[in-house]
């Protein structure tokens, strides 16, 4: 997993509440147990036609926003299931950054574990988020905690544990390894 010390990146907004993980990856596209490759069926049912031609009218299809890489929400994002695909699709498409009202637990959890940070803001601040042209873009300051915007910079919280992972790159393999030689000794014990 790579540090996130900062993010500097363009924002799309789907301001809906409870949207849920089967809204974000579709059951029918969980086959594989890779990381990678569920980018292009983000969002698949509003994102596509039922003869998979474009949505038009879902703003991921928007050609000034589908580069962005900070996703603005409502309450309650990723709700539903504990699947661990919602934020690999969301990873693979592009987003690092995903700010909403409010998360489930493990969606959140998911999102760490996996190098993006979720971002609990209040609804004003989201509001002013939506404003922002295609072209412009806001910056994410994970060691400071604060989104910096064009009309100003608004601080968030994370549990200091979280960060840390975050900040050094750290997903559970990795951090299991910072201990390979205490392994390595009681396993030669163990024999």
């Amino acid at each position: 997993m790579k540090p996130l010390r900062t993010h500097k990146g363009s924002t799309v907004s789907i301001m809906l509440d409870n949207i849920d993980t089967d809204q974000i990856i579709p059951k029918q596209y969980l086959k594989r147990i890779e990381r990678t490759g569920f980018g292009e069926f983000l969002f698949d049912e509003w994102r596509y036609h039922d003869d998979r031609s474009p949505n038009q009218s879902f703003v991921l299809n928007n050609e000034e926003r589908k580069n962005a890489t900070i996703l603005i929400s409502g309450h309650n994002f990723g709700c539903g299931s504990s699947r661990e695909h919602a934020p690999w699709a969301l990873h693979d498409y592009g987003f690092t950054i995903v700010i909403a009202g409010s998360f489930a637990d493990i969606f959140y959890n998911n999102c760490i574990k996996n190098g993006m940070l979720p971002i609990v803001l209040e609804d004003t601040i989201r509001q002013k988020l939506v404003t922002l042209k295609g072209d412009q873009e806001i910056e994410i300051d994970l060691e400071h905690q604060l989104v910096k915007t064009p009309f100003g910079d608004y601080e968030f919280t994370i549990d200091s544990v979280w960060k840390d992972k975050l900040l050094n790159g750290l997903d559970d393999i990795a951090i299991t390894m910072q201990y390979e030689d205490k392994i390595e000794q009681y396993e030669s014990v163990r024999v």
